[in-house]
């Protein structure tokens, strides 16, 4: 049959079982949008802003696994998902972006609104398309959903000019094609990796972002009951091992966990699964893991030695590469090493001033008052390394942030995202008010579509991790970090269409969380904290994550 380009679009989304569509419309995607205006199976949420749509459909894809859909107009509204598609760049999620483009006689003539959006984003996608022709419209748009979801997931954009979604062109329907899985390791690599396994005696494992992605979580818990080995992540890989675990040590890195820290400094055989060794991990790599052999599992050969030597390295789908692994392992026994480990969960706990509001207590409450089985969205600073700390996580999907490219703002997104991909769970999104300053606009998104999301704000009236460096590494110079303005963050929900409650007291935190949970409608909940709460532990950039440090230790330098 006979359909227009834009028509054409839809049926391919529908193909691909599409549900939901982030977005924005514009003069060149008009025909797009009259096209889906005929086809309300597919769910469309118009957001405040193009930022918004790029972090949400980032947010469904994270929180459910499938690939995340967002569209834009051209020029400003393309560029306007610039930024959540490079969020999606750097944490290896599956998007595709769709934007429209000037007609084809008026590319590079810098007509109104004409944007190379394909040259724009190409460091920040696995693949860019712009379609001149009808006929391959189809094709490219199946091709890049395949891509988006292949090997190392993340976003794809198809851009097509104005009169390609006019077009006529024969379209026959087809069966889409199932991401592909690369595995490129050999006999001899999973050999060598049980080799190294066998022969450690303080085996220690490293989880990513990848052992989500690949959904391997019960081979991995399958791993370090079978080797005896104690578990830390990476902040992708929070949910990824359950942290009530008594092999779990924490988050590893510039605010990990002693535990973690110091474990993987002493370990003699680290086992790197899905993660790419990110300077927020490794701190000063030359001396990561210094007394240990390392084996890196990882999708991505790229990845393979690029931040820090390793010893082995099994390359493809985790999934099938942990499950040949199983197969040839025994069950080892590692008390003596389990022991020492838990002797320094003891020792060094995580810790925060009880006296007064802090954003640990808080979290703590969220985590009480979900039971530990709400999605947690952060946006990016001290409160999102508290929510990594303080919520333990014990299923995959369920912590969602921006953590290669740590983008202020992208939590609101997300967790409308989140919440309209997984409609049962309660969809909680903690951000400082720096951040939410940035895209607190899309509150009018939820109310507008009655997304019953909550919204927390840790209000310290501070950029409160650059005053944190401002105060250890500056001399207290707090340049343009002061955010103590006459802002009124709840008047500003209530203007939009939201619930608001005010919490400046412990006592009132647990109530105000279930209260916002009965309403089911948008919430703002407005915690005022100190300016001056820090998070550690820490690890001065630069340095080795053995040089962990916490408060006492500053304290006991003074």
């Amino acid at each position: 049959m006979q359909l227009t380009g834009a028509e054409i679009i839809i049926e391919c989304l529908k193909e691909q079982k599409v549900d939901t569509v982030f977005g924005y419309p514009g003069g060149t995607i008009l025909n797009v949008y009259d096209a889906l205006y005929k086809h309300p199976e597919i769910k469309h949420i118009l957001t405040s802003h193009e930022q918004g749509a790029s972090h949400a459909a980032d947010g469904y894809a994270r929180s459910t696994g499938k690939v995340g859909v967002c569209m834009a107009t051209s020029g400003p509204g393309a560029t306007n998902l610039v930024t959540g598609i490079a969020t999606a760049y750097m944490d290896s999620v599956p998007l595709v972006a769709i934007t429209a483009n000037v007609n084809l006689p008026l590319l590079g003539k810098d007509t109104f609104q004409e944007v190379d959006i394909v040259g724009v984003t190409m460091p920040i996608t696995k693949h860019g398309f712009i379609v001149k022709d009808v006929k391959k419209l189809a094709s490219t748009i199946r091709r890049a959903f395949k891509i988006a979801g292949s090997g190392r997931p993340g976003p794809v954009i198809v851009d097509v000019t104005k009169d390609v979604t006019a077009a006529l062109c024969d379209y026959k329907a087809a069966v889409p094609e199932q991401p592909e899985k690369k595995n490129a390791y050999t006999a001899k690599d999973i050999e060598k990796a049980v080799e190294l396994i066998k022969a450690s005696k303080k085996p220690f494992i490293y989880a990513g972002g990848g052992v989500i992605s690949s959904g391997a979580s019960d081979e991995l818990k399958k791993l370090a009951d079978i080797i005896d080995a104690p578990v830390c992540d990476t902040l992708m890989g929070k949910g990824a091992f359950d942290g009530h675990s008594d092999r779990y040590t924490g988050m590893i890195g510039m605010h990990g966990t002693k535990a973690s820290n110091l474990g993987v400094s002493e370990c003699d055989l680290l086992i790197a699964l899905g993660a790419r060794f990110s300077d927020r991990v490794t701190g000063n790599a030359k001396k990561f893991a210094k007394n240990a052999r390392i084996i890196h599992f990882d999708i991505d050969a790229a990845e393979i030695n690029k931040n820090v030597k390793t010893n082995c390295s099994v390359v493809g789908d985790l999934k099938d590469s942990l499950t040949e692994v199983l197969g040839k392992l025994t069950q080892a026994d590692h008390t003596e090493w389990m022991n020492h480990i838990k002797d320094l969960k003891e020792k060094y706990p995580l810790s925060y001033n009880t006296s007064g509001l802090t954003c640990p207590y808080i979290i703590e409450q969220i985590d009480k008052v979900t039971e530990g089985k709400a999605i947690i969205t952060t946006d990016v600073g001290q409160h999102q390394m508290w929510a990594a700390q303080y919520y333990r996580y014990s299923v995959p999907r369920t912590f969602l942030s921006s953590g290669g490219l740590g983008t202020m703002g992208y939590g609101l997104g997300a967790c409308i995202g989140a919440k309209v991909g997984n409609p049962d769970k309660i969809c909680i999104n903690i951000g400082g008010d720096g951040c939410f300053r940035m895209n607190m606009n899309e509150l009018a998104t939820a109310s507008r579509h009655n997304i019953p999301i909550i919204q927390v704000v840790i209000n310290n009236h501070v950029l409160g991790m650059v005053r944190q460096w401002q105060t250890l590494f500056y001399a207290k110079r707090y340049s343009q970090t002061v955010l103590d303005d006459s802002v009124d963050f709840c008047k500003v929900a209530e203007a939009l269409g939201c619930e608001a409650i005010l919490v400046e007291k412990k006592e009132d935190v647990a109530p105000a969380i279930k209260k916002a949970i009965e309403m089911n409608k948008p919430v703002l909940i407005n915690c005022i904290i100190d300016k001056d709460d820090s998070v550690f532990p820490m690890v001065p950039a630069g340095a080795p994550i053995s040089e962990v440090f916490d408060e006492k230790d500053l304290k006991a330098k003074k």
